[in-house]
């Protein structure tokens, strides 16, 4: 783990509202998995540091995936290039080895294919607009509510049969993700105060009874291994995210 002061390179729209942010991070760059993430705070800022998957890797930069939900994350996005975070990370745990929302989705994307393996990249969105114009992946497979673009529907059924299945994204499509693949790795979404595993803020409930930190022990987890019905379907965020 980390504790990066990072210099924000780079800010650039790739859906209705979703922007990702660049930022040099040295060390968390040479040392993160797919899967992990990273704790940013700035000053003057909110009280607790923001959590946000590691969206891609370039050289010593990291890229995160960021919509605006609330007070905390409009000012996020309102800094500018030379504008400093500290970035602590990574953390959690990623896609197992040799296997591998979108933002955990190309770092995993990149890592299979330099193991060689074939990589069908799924993604769903409420219209054409609010989908990520950027992608990895030998096939590509859009699916929409509307039906705007690719399969009217959801990405849980628009989505191949497969001998490994990676997801994230709301817990309500995950849960639909583990009733047909049990085995599949998915990256839960929860709420997260330390990112460290002290606060308990980030519980996510176990099919097998208990509970484990998303933060420390995922947020990466076997689907069929966590309660979907006990999980909230998606984090209501207050203004002030």
């Amino acid at each position: 783990m980390f504790l990066s002061d990072s210099r924000i390179t780079g800010k650039r729209l790739v859906a209705r509202d979703m922007f990702v942010i660049t930022m040099d991070a040295r060390e968390i760059a040479s040392r993160v998995l797919p899967g992990q993430f990273v704790n940013i705070g700035w000053s003057p800022g909110p009280l607790l540091r923001r959590p946000f998957s590691v969206y891609r890797v370039d050289g010593e930069r990291i890229e995160i995936v960021l919509k605006a939900v609330g007070a905390g994350t409009e000012e996020l996005l309102s800094m500018s290039q030379g504008d400093r975070v500290s970035c602590l990370g990574p953390l959690g745990h990623g896609f197992v080895s040799g296997g591998l929302g979108v933002a955990s989705m190309r770092l995993a994307a990149r890592q299979a294919a330099s193991l060689g393996i074939r990589v069908t990249w799924v993604h769903g969105a409420r219209s054409a607009e609010d989908l990520c114009v950027e992608t990895d992946g030998d096939d590509v497979i859009w699916a929409t509510d509307d039906g705007s673009k690719g399969v009217k529907g959801t990405a849980v059924a628009a989505s191949p049969d497969a001998d490994l299945v990676l997801a994230c994204g709301p817990n309500r499509m995950l849960a639909a993700v583990a009733a047909r693949w049990p085995e599949a790795q998915v990256a839960v979404e929860t709420y997260m105060g330390c990112g460290t595993g002290v606060c308990l803020g980030c519980a996510v409930p176990l099919a097998r009874g208990g509970f484990d930190r998303a933060c420390t022990e995922g947020p990466v987890y076997r689907a069929a291994d966590v309660d979907w019905a006990s999980l909230p379907s998606h984090p209501s965020y207050p203004v002030n995210a």
